[in-house]
């Protein structure tokens, strides 16, 4: 039997999303739903003076309208309550008081039978306010930033290594530059909704838009002063999310509150401008400077960040420690800081840090190879780290030479013309621009169970979630692969906090965290069934060890005599075993891993045409080499990084929440106004997955892709561009009056 792990088996999950079958947070049914209506703030800061909900009561069907003058007195409003994904401070409280601490803030929920009558009740709110002076800039502020707390994961940059300033004093060759990239929103195609069903017992079945169903539960738990076993939360299926899913939103918040205030079932829904009102990728301000000898060999890197948080937590990402480890250099300074703005806290967008850090880094060094006359990858082999200077760690592997390799020659990087405005193709401007992408390769603890039944089926279950990565379909593989059977023979449960304890999904981790743990209950299994195997009358497996046999299409072979085989079905039944169940809580290696850095890392290769005239850009061709350790799917893999490299031209092109200073207010709030690419900006894109074996990172030896394919995509656009026309674009994105 062919194994399937490293096949491009087909998704599991597909027949049910494309035939409708697959429902979301806000698709569940029962008799009598409310439905919940958010009212958001019009100020970016101050205080309400009054809401008058009068008007809004009248309106056939409305049953209740909360403000922070009636909601319930809660747990939550005595003391912070910090989930999985909070970064230091105090989180933000739905209703809590009259104050508003950002433009779009919910101050009101009303709840009616239906939700057009619960929309025009709230559009019917007299609401006055007693504003306050707001600042929502960060160039402004800039003065007024500070080292802030960190939180798990997060890298205090350390103490200067060698004598930077010195170094790039006396360099031969130097690069100084700003860089500006802007806040971005998630917008995955499934906006934030809970569905909260009442039980008469007053236990609470909540199906919510998350990407962590046992961090929503704790949350509605401590929040809500109840215990976990009354609160039961599902997330079956997730419209995408890329970070947005990973702390409780506030619309969780206000459809338990309601529920529980009203002892009826409520569903609330956020609308698509009111995704523009929580989390961001915060808005950067970056300098990088770097120094080298004529030769290019850096002599000296300084990365300073500046970023953006709210005024109640300190968000944090690794931005700047990127340069300390990516290339070989003995003197590097690396500062991070962030200033308060009266906006919503930040919030992990897809690669967060890396996407930010790695772009400013990898645009001034293609400015160093342009100042110093030497080919980009040249540059970048020239200052290859095989030891990251940043810990101290050997890599646990690291094929990059191989993606700079494989990339270039796939692409055609040989035919090149070095100089700006060289190449052409009729009226339009050809550039060829690259860059180098890293992010870290994380293993998490994780739980799984698995059930095989005496028919042969298998049923492995943990509490992950799946975002569109191929979780449902990646993990059926594993276990699979682990007893000998077919696909079609196995279920995997996730999404549901009654199954065993998972991570969130994010950081690229699950398949190594969640994957890990299914591959030991399988293999337990794969123990407790052979020896059943071995107790058979006349077994012809009563001497054979483990080691020495195959389990292959529900069949226990001898490896030398396939012949001397026993069915699973005979060897339970024998057994009287109606079924053989383990569960297995899986934990990282973590003092052999912590002696390692463990990264996944990429070449991004990308081909541009710029109209002369116009200034309009196409980015015609992507080559992005990845090397990712063991590939378990190559289909879902390789979309994972096209929906990155996808993600990458928006960033390079496109995405800008554009903020009116003068309002506080996020202002493209919608997606006719917030562009990102469509089907007509996406070319030809190719994906090269690099042979890369790795026993140390984790059992399985996969890194993990959901990050790496948007990292350095748009450096390599604005190198390109760079190299098509000759002009250097600090400030993203970079649209067409940026070039004209």
């Amino acid at each position: 039997m062919t194994a399937l792990v490293g096949t491009p088996v087909r998704r599991v999950d597909g027949p049910a999303k494309v035939t409708g079958q697959a429902k979301y947070a806000a698709e569940w049914n029962v008799p009598g739903l409310l439905h919940g209506f958010i009212a958001s703030s019009t100020i970016a800061k101050g205080r309400i003076r009054s809401i008058d909900t009068a008007a809004a009561l009248r309106v056939k069907g409305v049953l209740h309208v909360f403000t922070h003058e009636n909601r319930p007195n809660l747990a939550l409003f005595d003391r912070s309550y910090r989930d999985d994904d909070s970064p230091a401070g105090s989180p933000f409280r739905p209703l809590y008081d009259n104050r508003i601490v950002c433009s779009g803030q919910p101050i009101a929920l009303v709840v009616a039978e239906s939700r057009e009558a619960a929309r025009l009740a709230a559009s019917l709110l007299q609401v006055e306010y007693d504003p306050e002076p707001h600042e929502t800039n960060l160039q402004r502020q800039r003065k007024s930033a500070y080292s802030p707390k960190g939180r798990l994961g997060f890298e205090e940059p350390p103490k200067p290594r060698g004598k930077p300033e010195q170094a790039l004093t006396a360099a031969p060759i130097r690069i100084d530059a700003e860089y500006f990239t802007p806040a971005e929103h998630h917008n995955p195609m499934e906006p934030h909704a809970t569905t909260v069903i009442w039980e008469e017992s007053g236990a609470l079945t909540v199906y919510d838009k998350t990407q962590g169903v046992q961090n929503s539960q704790r949350y509605i738990s401590q929040v809500f002063g109840i215990s976990t076993d009354e609160v039961r939360v599902l997330a079956p299926f997730v419209g995408g999310a890329f970070g947005s899913g990973l702390r409780p939103q506030y619309q969780l918040f206000l459809a338990v509150m309601a529920a529980r205030e009203l002892q009826r079932s409520v569903r609330v829904e956020m609308t698509r401008q009111q995704m523009f009102t929580f989390g961001h990728r915060p808005a950067t301000w970056q300098r990088l400077a770097l120094g080298a000898t004529e030769d290019g060999k850096l002599q000296a890197i300084e990365h300073e960040a500046i970023a953006e948080t709210s005024h109640f937590e300190d968000y944090v990402e690794n931005v700047v420690t990127w340069s300390g480890m990516l290339y070989q250099c003995d003197n590097v300074s690396l500062d991070y800081k962030v200033v308060k703005l009266d906006v919503f806290t930040p919030l992990d967008m897809r690669a967060p840090g890396a996407a930010l850090g790695i772009f400013a880094l990898e645009c001034a060094m293609d400015e160093l190879a342009h100042k110093a006359g030497m080919d980009p990858v040249e540059l970048r082999l020239k200052n290859y780290s095989e030891h990251d200077q940043l810990h101290d760690h050997p890599y646990s592997s690291k094929e990059l030479r191989a993606c700079y390799e494989q990339g270039a020659a796939q692409f055609g990087w040989a035919a090149r013309s070095p100089q700006p405005r060289s190449m052409r193709d009729g009226k339009r401007l050809v550039g060829m621009g690259m860059a180098t992408g890293a992010w870290e390769a994380m293993q998490m603890p994780a739980s799984a169970k698995a059930v095989l039944s005496c028919d042969g089926k298998l049923t492995v279950s943990s509490a992950t979630t799946d975002i569109g990565t191929g979780t449902y379909t990646v993990m059926s593989q594993l276990a699979a692969d682990a007893l000998g059977l077919g696909i079609e023979d196995v279920q995997f449960k996730l999404g549901d906090t009654d199954l065993p304890t998972s991570p969130m999904q994010g950081g690229s981790w699950t398949v190594s965290s969640v994957g890990t743990a299914v591959k030991e209950a399988c293999e337990k299994i794969r123990a407790r069934l052979f020896k059943l195997a071995q107790k058979l009358t006349d077994s012809p497996l009563a001497n054979a060890t483990l080691e020495e046999v195959t389990f292959t299409r529900g069949m226990i072979q001898l490896k030398q005599d396939p012949s001397a085989a026993i069915s699973f079905v005979d060897a339970m039944r024998s057994g009287k075993a109606l079924f053989i169940e383990e569960k297995v809580i899986s934990t990282p290696a973590v003092s052999r891993q912590m002696q390692y850095t463990r990264c996944t890392h990429s070449a991004v290769f990308v081909e541009v045409k710029v109209d002369e005239d116009l200034g309009t850009i196409e980015v015609s061709r992507v080559v992005s080499a990845i090397a990712g350790g063991r590939i378990v799917n190559p289909n879902t893999a390789r979309s994972q990084i096209l929906g990155g490299v996808v993600w990458g031209m928006g960033m390079a092109l496109q995405e800008e929440s554009v903020i009116d200073h003068q309002l506080g207010r996020f202002m493209k709030h919608n997606l006719a106004d917030y562009h990102f690419p469509v089907s007509a900006d996406v070319h030809k894109i190719e994906v090269i997955f690099v042979q890369e074996d790795d026993s140390i990172v984790n059992p399985l030896g996969v890194k993990g892709l959901g990050e790496i394919g948007i990292i350095g995509v748009a450096a390599a656009i604005a190198n390109a561009i760079f190299h098509a026309t000759g002009r250097r674009v600090h400030s993203l994105p970079i649209t067409l009056d940026k070039l004209l």
